[in-house]
């Protein structure tokens, strides 16, 4: 039995907040390229998006947890010894663990041993969504089997990890990345300034398949005294800012009619809950939890306004670009969000959405504002509509990206 030429690594498979990389490896596939995809992790997630089941390839999960496959674990590490690139690999691994001894970095090693050993002879290079866990696991693998990897970075991938790591990653003398890409010009221009080469780093915008997302019609202009329904979509943690938004709904006027809908689970899912009986404002508050694309589309077309309040998170976690506002985009609903990493690559404030500061009361200014002015939103929707459509679809980024894999094999 004939394998793929690349291994393709993912955090885990499939997962309904990561419909960005789920989106590129379906339009990858298309494109030609012939892939294995390689899973960190078990799936969690009950639901799928309709995307998921788009793709053909055969989908791996490595071990978890190395203790729960201790029998596959081992063969691969015994095999390992065997491999070209077995002296080089170890004395990296040994290198990184003096600086980074975790439970961790130990399991990325045990893990990339069984790709290593696994996957077929045909394989020809690598390819990691995400610049920490999931590329060291490509890294080592790809030592341990001489052959070239490369990665595509984000968001908390990138702010998160130590800089020694990410210049090493970076670096052609510590066998780093052939070529990396990531999907804000922000994060693009940081990278590129620890990398040994500018060019070892592209920008490629993930961009949005508008094949997955239906064209909604021009949307009527609401009546001023009619409740303004707003919604939000991301995952319940701290760099979404969805505590701030909640105190800002409980500054909105008295006599503003308001309802907020919010799609997606995480962390922080009881205690913002609680937030919002503290403040007063929860009878108005519907949590959705995890919802699939058409839900989420639905969703989108019964609403006025989308908010996303990001923020730098304690831990130097942020967003990029989410594709969430490019997909409200698509659905010519408004957009108010915060100035926070590459959003105003995306959004100019005043002329594609409001972008507000990450305060409480910013963000409740802007909701009165839009809530007052009924012509406002329909008009920042159709100018972000019409730069989506213009700057931002998938299929260069796709084009860029299989060049750049292709490019790979051929060396």
């Amino acid at each position: 039995m004939s394998h793929p030429p690349f291994a393709f690594l993912v955090k885990g498979w499939p997962r309904l907040s990561e419909t960005f990389i789920a989106q590129e490896l379906v339009a990858l596939e298309e494109a030609g390229i012939d892939f294995t995809v390689w899973s960190l992790r078990h799936p969690t997630d009950k639901k799928t998006h309709p995307l998921h089941d788009r793709l053909r390839a055969e989908v791996r999960y490595l071990p978890e947890y190395l203790r729960d496959e201790p029998r596959r674990v081992h063969t691969a590490m015994g095999a390992a010894l065997d491999l070209p690139g077995f002296d080089a690999a170890a004395e990296i691994y040994a290198r990184d663990v003096e600086r980074d001894d975790t439970p961790n970095r130990r399991r990325r090693w045990g893990q990339a041993c069984v790709l290593a050993h696994e996957a077929g002879p045909e394989l020809e290079a690598l390819y990691a969504h995400f610049l920490h866990t999931p590329s060291s696991v490509a890294r080592y693998a790809a030592i341990l089997r001489g052959l070239p990897w490369s990665f595509s970075a984000h968001a908390k991938d990138i702010w998160t990890s130590p800089g020694w790591e990410l210049r090493e990653k970076l670096s052609a003398d510590s066998f780093g990345a052939g070529f990396g890409a990531t999907c804000t010009g922000f994060g693009a221009e940081y990278l590129q300034g620890l990398a040994d080469r500018r060019d070892r780093v592209d920008l490629v915008y993930h961009g949005l398949d508008l094949s997955r997302f239906p064209d909604a019609p021009d949307r009527a202009m609401r009546d001023a005294g009619s409740p303004l329904r707003m919604m939000s979509v991301g995952r319940l943690v701290e760099k979404k800012g969805f505590d701030t938004l909640i105190d800002a709904l409980a500054l909105l006027p008295a006599d503003l009619a308001w309802t907020w809908e919010h799609i997606g689970g995480g962390p922080l899912d009881g205690s913002l809950r609680a937030r919002a009986e503290t403040a007063g404002v929860a009878d108005r508050i519907t949590w959705r939890g995890a919802c699939d694309q058409p839900e989420v589309i639905a969703a989108m077309r019964a609403a006025d306004l989308f908010v996303l309040p990001s923020r730098i998170a304690a831990d130097g976690d942020r967003d990029g670009l989410p594709n969430v506002l490019m997909e409200a985009a698509s659905q010519r609903l408004p957009i108010l969000a915060t100035p926070v990493s590459a959003i105003p690559e995306f959004i100019t404030d005043g002329t594609h959405g409001l972008l507000a500061e990450d305060s409480a009361r910013a963000f409740a200014d802007a909701m009165t504002r839009i809530a007052r002015d009924p012509a406002l939103g329909p008009r920042l929707a159709q100018a972000a509509h019409a730069r989506l459509h213009a700057e931002f679809t998938m299929a260069p980024g796709i084009r860029h990206l299989a060049k750049r894999l292709r490019g790979l094999t051929a060396a």
